[in-house]
């Protein structure tokens, strides 16, 4: 196995009876990075997800996990921590019990200080309350404080930003940058294109099991052919004219728009519209806003997974 993959998987299959829940997936995690895995509801990921913390194996294929092939029995590989479905927690215990008992369970070596922890995620001052008084965000948090006990060199987690505010939002994105730049891999699944997007070097897309797409995430948005955009001038019709007049910029009108409108939504490649704030510019017009309707994300998502891109 190549010593920079933290995951490689070749030919990866798993069933359930009839069902095809992963189909021949290839996939290579490199350590020191955050990749991304996106896919529609029942696409596979969870089932992957689960391969790689050992709650299952592969029917089919190999799967190698920090150099280690996977073998058949049901075991979290050493290295490896995370959640998926949600964390598992006690609710009758305080943060810190629950932290205390799962370091117990592993014999109290190669465990991270639990205060330590405690104040990475951003739970210190709760530290001693019990966990069944706890936001979802909250739990998140902790099943993240609980995945860091290991050390863990690949960290698993399943939509981690369920239920944060900005806050915890911002200490989960801290630590997940910290773990990356430290050498570890993360993989993270989640429905939440912008924190994919903020957080990921590389996703992968699913759709009925199988990998439709895999790489970095400037490679997705180039092969996502043409965006809408929504921009905003401070001449809206100087700014319509030029957009008009531009090769590759195509209006884009819905049944509410009005050509007076303050708000421009138009399609476009890059290169057009590169061209069209150069000529924005030239003309003295001042562009307040500009921004995908749908981020390149989401909207390769929808395209790669055969989904309805929503209207502007």
């Amino acid at each position: 196995m190549d010593t920079n993959l933290a995951v490689r998987a070749r030919g990866v299959s798993r069933f359930f009876g009839d069902v095809v829940a992963l189909d021949a997936v290839d996939l290579d995690l490199a350590q020191g990075q955050i990749h991304g895995l996106v896919g529609p509801n029942g696409a596979g990921k969870t089932t992957l997800l689960g391969l790689l913390l050992g709650l299952a194996t592969p029917d089919e294929g190999t799967l190698e996990i920090l150099g280690t092939p996977a073998g058949r029995a049901l075991t979290a590989p050493d290295g490896v921590a995370g959640f998926v479905d949600g964390p598992g927690l006690y609710p009758s215990l305080t943060a810190r019990q629950n932290l205390a008992a799962l370091a117990a369970l592993r014999g109290g070596t190669r465990t991270a200080p639990i205060d330590d922890v405690l104040h990475e995620v951003g739970l210190t001052d709760v530290a001693d309350d019990r966990v069944r008084g706890f936001s979802l965000g909250m739990r998140q948090r902790l099943g993240l404080a609980a995945a860091l006990l290991t050390r863990p060199r690949l960290l698993v987690l399943d939509e981690p930003s369920n239920g944060l505010d900005p806050a915890g939002k911002r200490h989960v994105h801290g630590v997940l940058t910290r773990l990356a730049a430290d050498g570890a891999a993360v993989v993270l699944s989640s429905h939440r294109m912008d924190d994919l997007e903020a957080l990921c070097s590389e996703v992968t897309i699913l759709a009925t099991g199988r990998v439709v797409f895999s790489g970095p995430l400037a490679k997705l948005s180039a092969e996502n052919r043409e965006l809408d955009y929504r921009l905003r001038t401070s001449d809206p019709a100087a700014a319509r004219k030029l957009a008009e007049e531009t090769p590759g910029i195509r209006p884009v009108e819905d049944s509410g728009a009005r050509r007076d409108s303050e708000v421009l939504v138009f399609r476009a490649l890059v290169p057009a519209l590169d061209e069209l704030v150069t000529r924005l510019v030239r003309a003295g017009v001042a562009v307040r806003e500009l921004a995908p309707v749908v981020s390149p994300l989401e909207a390769a998502f929808l395209a790669l997974t055969e989904q309805e891109v929503p209207a502007p």
